[in-house]
């Protein structure tokens, strides 16, 4: 990799390309998830058991051929979609290796901890004249969860997704996960889905399974919010079914951006950009370091871990299209540009990462010091994983408990209070020019 010399002109150029990398969904995916979504509406069950069928068993890629016939056939009909059952799981979770079921259990204890303290309560307070006003915190009744199957199987999504939803109080947890070509699901996800407590599994996968969580089918209950990571297809279903349910976020490729002073280790900041360039040939990892030597070490050690890392070519790819390193003038132009760039995993590997952290104004997640490697945030920690990118941690946030809640205000006012304030609520009425609304208040003297 070419190391940027940080001089107001070179790295604007190499920064407006790592930005660009995220672009608009071809109009020709968005067309054929829409035709998707239309048959699942449309019929529903037999549907989602001709998608999985031709997309997830027999792995057809002519996408728009296969929605003609299953929009076409009757020979789903009568269909119902896989469901798994809970000794499934239980049986899934015995499969599994003792000590990743053990890992599971304790990166749960941690994911709980943290969610809890977001825990937010009702309250109401008293105003004069007998006002009584407040507001209430209700969990959402149903969400779903998808879960993707194939090269992506991540049972940390599956804590991440539901532990925060449990806390919330949510009534019911679907979850969606593709079916395996030898049939049933993959065992690490669904023995992540035992630990955390899902209600629900079905075999279903892509643009359809979002298509089912969203409308309802025979099998599969509506749900109120869709939750979790997905290719393209998912991603794009997610967008047009916004309205129809909630959703959590749009999320692009996976991003890191370390700033590090000469204090870092080149060996771990490689090992880091790899931690993230490994997820896809889209993923951006970006070093600015004030130490022109440590980023010539760090160039040096990539190359060295590349050789050795069982997803070298996606990985290669990524660093190549998306990856750089520059060598900033201080640490205050480093964290200039990590506050423009706005990263969704933000290390400081610092010698002192805590008087930092005050600069930081945009990051997804903040990864303090030496030992505090980004799969820590990933798996353990307790702090969610799922995080906004793209730049989007401008003004969006991690997912958490207050995304499967909802507010509802209340207010009473007694007859004396409102003598007091209705004149004023007319104004308002007759300002906007909307006379009913004023008619409202002065009805009741």
């Amino acid at each position: 990799m070419e190391i940027t010399i940080c001089d107001g002109i070179r790295e604007r150029a190499v920064f407006g390309q790592l930005k660009a990398r995220g672009g608009e969904v071809d109009a020709s995916i968005t067309a054929m998830v829409a035709e998707i979504l239309a048959v699942v509406k449309e019929k529903g069950d037999a549907a989602v058991c001709g998608f999985t069928d031709c997309f997830d068993v027999q792995g057809r890629r002519d996408t728009m051929n296969v929605v003609a016939e299953v929009r076409a056939s009757a020979a789903y009909d009568g269909c119902h979609v896989s469901e798994v059952n809970y000794a499934q799981l239980e049986e899934a979770a015995a499969q599994c290796d003792p000590a990743f079921i053990a890992a599971l259990r304790r990166a749960s204890s941690n994911i709980e901890a943290f969610h809890r303290r977001q825990l937010g309560q009702s309250w109401f307070c008293t105003g004069e004249n007998g006002v009584m006003l407040g507001q209430r915190v209700r969990p959402l009744h149903r969400v779903g969860v998808y879960v993707p199957g194939g090269t992506a199987a991540y049972p940390s999504s599956v804590l991440m997704n539901v532990i925060p939803a449990k806390i919330a109080g949510v009534r019911e947890i679907i979850m969606a996960t593709p079916e395996q070509k030898g049939g049933g699901a993959e065992k690490n996800i669904l023995a992540a889905a035992y630990v955390a407590g899902v209600d629900r599994v079905f075999l279903m996968g892509g643009a359809y399974a979002m298509g089912a969580l969203a409308y309802g089918t025979e099998t599969i209950p509506k749900v109120d919010k869709i939750v979790g990571p997905a290719n393209i297809f998912g991603a794009t279903a997610k967008k047009l079914l916004y309205g129809t349910v909630d959703i959590d976020m749009i999320a692009g490729p996976s991003e890191i951006l370390i700033i590090a002073d000469e204090t870092a280790n080149p060996a771990w900041l490689a090992a880091d950009m790899l931690s993230q360039a490994e997820h896809d040939t889209l993923a951006s990892a970006i070093l600015l370091s004030t130490s022109y030597n440590i980023s010539a070490e760090c160039t040096k050690e990539l190359e060295i871990q590349l050789e050795k890392l069982p997803r070298s070519e996606i990985a290669r790819e990524a660093l190549r299209n998306f990856g750089a390193i520059f060598v900033c003038e201080s640490i205050e132009q480093a964290l200039e540009y990590a506050n423009e760039f706005a990263p969704e995993h933000l290390e400081l590997c610092v010698a002192d990462p805590f008087a930092l952290l005050p600069m930081v104004r945009h990051a997804g997640s903040i990864f303090l010091g030496h030992y505090s490697p980004e799969p820590l945030g990933d798996y353990y920690a307790g702090p969610n994983h799922v995080l906004p990118t793209s730049g989007t941690a401008r003004f969006s946030s991690q997912l958490g408990v207050d995304d499967f809640v909802k507010r509802s205000s209340y207010i009473y006012y007694d007859k004396p209070a409102l003598s007091k304030v209705y004149r004023d609520v007319e104004t308002f009425a007759r300002m906007e020019g909307l006379t009913a609304h004023a008619d409202s208040v002065t009805v009741r003297f």
